[in-house]
């Protein structure tokens, strides 16, 4: 149980999430979120929302055996279930490779930067980072309030 409330509070406060996010060394974060939102507007416009209704199909629940303590029993009849009704945008995946492509091509490659251990946390100074710093196995992410993060480097 203990397990749960740590994920529960972990997924909650995201602040032992990694940090998945485009990287180029010694590139201001502000440029890096313009990039970013040009590349998606661009694949947006390439590739626009496609959504398509579906259907699961359906399916027979077959009859079953239902028996109390005293050993009484019950059949209970089988039925159908209806299939789930479903929306599918089918150029997501399109959408997601024309953005990276063109992240890419402005010299960015997708990284995913472990979030700090809370000891690291405590210890480093208060700050932002606004430059991507180099990358090392060592490095971390802190985040800050208001979605500020904070790239360090661990011992």
């Amino acid at each position: 149980m203990s397990r749960m409330v740590f994920l529960f509070a972990c997924l909650t406060m995201t602040g032992c999430l990694p940090l998945s996010t485009y990287y180029k060394e010694g590139a201001p974060l502000s440029l890096v979120e313009r990039d970013e939102t040009t590349c998606q507007v661009k694949a947006l416009r390439d590739a626009p929302v496609a959504n398509v209704i579906r259907q699961r199909p359906s399916y027979y629940v077959p009859a079953r055996k239902v028996c109390n303590s005293e050993g009484k029993c019950i059949v209970r009849g089988g039925y159908y279930r209806d299939g789930q009704i479903y929306t599918v945008d089918v150029n997501k995946g399109l959408r997601v490779k024309l953005e990276r492509q063109c992240m890419a091509d402005r010299g960015y490659a997708p990284v995913d930067i472990p979030a700090c251990p809370n000891n690291v946390a405590e210890a480093a100074p208060p700050g932002v980072t606004t430059t991507l710093p180099r990358l090392s196995s060592s490095s971390c992410v802190i985040r800050r309030k208001g979605g500020q993060i904070q790239i360090v480097n661990r011992g």
